[in-house]
């Protein structure tokens, strides 16, 4: 796997990388506070000050499941890809160790050491692959937390999810019909399926939310769907791209910029 492209930004780096065949992904590697962690008790996710923290207190990985995404989220340029396809759990996992090797640091040492498999793909198109590749990184790094991010695909087992694996699901608006816009992708659930989504996982299922428009999102709705003794609410912000300047869905409600 070769680094073909990287950009770095003041708590981390996105990389752009290339598979033996020629496949393209993305692999990401940043870092925050500890105290980031407590978005529940805190009610926010803001940072406190310009101190970003370091490695050793809460490190992330983001890792492609997929070389492009046959998903093609209105706001997401992955899906312009002209080839699509599976990464194998040993692609996935050397991404992991592509992000290691670029540091000194261990990874056993940090307060808070995640896995997201959230950047190209949808894990649940591959599911197979990403547990293999969890139960490999399990056996070298056991302190690792695993966030499988899905769309809520059709007829997906989520028994799996459990201990110091967690889900997050994509939600991005509350009405199935706009949904289906920003997600067109037929082999999906409903919202009010994705809210019957129950896990074993020692945290709660993250509801994760780009918003586009003030209009996606109601609280009433949203409590009512997503129970909160089972669900976390996080709203996101887009990194415009082409395909979200051409959908004008741009940079969303949400207009922080990460510090360069």
């Amino acid at each position: 796997m070769d680094e073909l492209k990287s950009k770095h930004f003041a708590n981390g780096s996105v990389y752009l990388l290339k598979c033996e065949d020629g496949a393209l992904i993305e692999t990401t590697d940043t870092f925050l506070p500890f105290y980031t962690k407590d978005a529940i008790g805190r009610k926010q996710n803001d940072l406190c000050s310009s101190d970003l923290g370091t490695r050793a207190e809460r490190w992330m990985v983001g890792v492609s499941t997929m070389s492009g995404c046959p998903v093609s989220c209105k706001f997401c340029a992955t899906g312009t890809m002209k080839r699509s396809r599976n990464l194998s759990a040993e692609e996935i996992v050397q991404q992991v160790n592509f992000i290691l090797q670029k540091n000194n640091c261990q990874a056993r040492d940090s307060q808070e050491f995640k896995i997201n498999y959230t950047r190209m793909g949808e894990p649940f198109l591959n599911s197979k692959a990403v547990r293999a590749a969890i139960e490999e990184i399990s056996s070298y790094l056991p302190n690792a937390h695993h966030y499988v991010s899905t769309i809520g695909i059709q007829g997906a087992d989520y028994s799996w999810i459990k201990g110091n694996i967690t889900l997050q699901v994509s939600l991005h608006s509350l009405d199935d019909e706009r949904r289906n816009w920003l997600i067109p992708f037929k082999r999906k659930i409903t919202v009010e399926e994705l809210g019957k989504i129950r896990t074993k996982s020692d945290l709660k299922t993250t509801v994760n939310m780009t918003l586009v428009d003030e209009e996606d999102f109601d609280i009433t709705e949203l409590t009512r769907l997503f129970d909160k003794d089972h669900f976390f609410i996080k709203l996101s912000p887009i990194n415009e791209n082409c395909v979200s300047r051409q959908n004008g869905t741009g940079r969303g409600i949400i207009q922080q910029k990460n510090l360069k």
